[in-house]
């Protein structure tokens, strides 16, 4: 007979263990709760002689008592102690980031964190009688709280860009709102490969250094994208029409709605959205005659 003493004084802990002990997919177990000077104890007799398959099983429930019960609670703790200067309200920012991270990954990232617990648990219950559960979590999980820090670190670097980007957002906002148009309108011939501006009478704007507004643009980069930003923060046109020519819209376009608002007009099928992407067909999208624009 093989017999394990779980303790611990959380009620939740108990009633979860207590569950999920009725329903064991085991034989030739019993168990039975009791309550001592300092802990409630669960002792789980197992009388079977496949003791590794008992230690298993013991293992994954312990496992899953972590991730299920109490690994939000370990989330909170380390970012409140690891990042304290947050508010509360980013905290909790900080908080959902790590559910989605661990989500994107769900299947590949919970097999990772299942198997270090398990393994902890069953390498410590082979060698012991009994486990004090709070204890053993505080002291013995250090790999599985690393890689809690990781997810943790990852969803702080997600949110401090995400923070510099609205604050960006913002500044430019500031600035489009304090400033009289320089323009009518500009449209954008707006391609995953390549996009160009052209002004009100559909003569292409070139990009020239002068016209560069790079204070503006704070440590974001579009790439490619720069050089229509840095012209429409100097033209600040009261219309802004783009011509999204292949249907392709990226973080780009959306910083320019979220920056221009309601200047900004989408459109997919115009005279000029046809002719430039009959154009981007044959790689050749800036050498359309304005002639055949007009």
């Amino acid at each position: 007979m093989r017999s394990l003493c779980i303790k611990t004084n959380d009620s939740n802990l108990l009633d979860y263990l207590l569950n999920e002990l009725k329903n064991i997919d085991l034989q030739n177990i019993c168990f039975s709760e009791n309550e001592f000077k300092v802990y409630k104890n669960i002792i789980i007799h197992y009388s079977g002689k496949d003791e590794s398959l008992f230690l298993s099983k013991i293992s994954s429930i312990l496992s899953f008592l972590v991730i299920d019960e109490l690994e939000e609670t370990l989330l909170k703790r380390f970012i409140f102690q690891n990042y304290f200067y947050f508010d509360s309200i980013e905290r909790n920012k900080i908080l959902t980031l790590c559910f989605d991270i661990m989500t994107d990954d769900f299947s590949d990232f919970f097999d990772k964190k299942f198997n270090l617990l398990y393994n902890i648990f069953y390498q410590f219950l082979s060698t012991h009688k009994s486990i004090v559960l709070n204890g053993f979590i505080n002291f013995r999980l250090k790999d599985y709280f690393v890689l809690l820090d990781e997810v943790i670190c990852e969803a702080v670097n997600s949110y401090v860009i995400e923070k510099e980007y609205l604050e960006f957002i913002s500044l430019l906002k500031l600035y489009i709102n304090s400033q009289p148009s320089e323009s009518e309108l500009v449209h954008i011939v707006f391609s995953c490969s390549e996009s160009i501006l052209l002004d009100e009478n559909k003569n292409l704007i070139l990009a020239k250094d002068d016209i560069f507004k790079a204070k503006y643009l704070s440590d974001i980069s579009f790439s490619y994208n720069d050089y229509i930003l840095n012209s429409l923060l100097t033209l600040l046109p009261k219309k802004i029409y783009i011509h999204l020519i292949d249907g392709y819209m990226d973080e780009f376009i959306h910083t320019l709605q979220l920056v221009f608002e309601n200047r900004i007009h989408l459109c997919t099928d115009c005279n000029i959205c046809r002719l430039y992407r009959t154009s981007n067909k044959n790689s050749n999208i800036k050498k359309i005659p304005h002639s055949e624009l007009s």
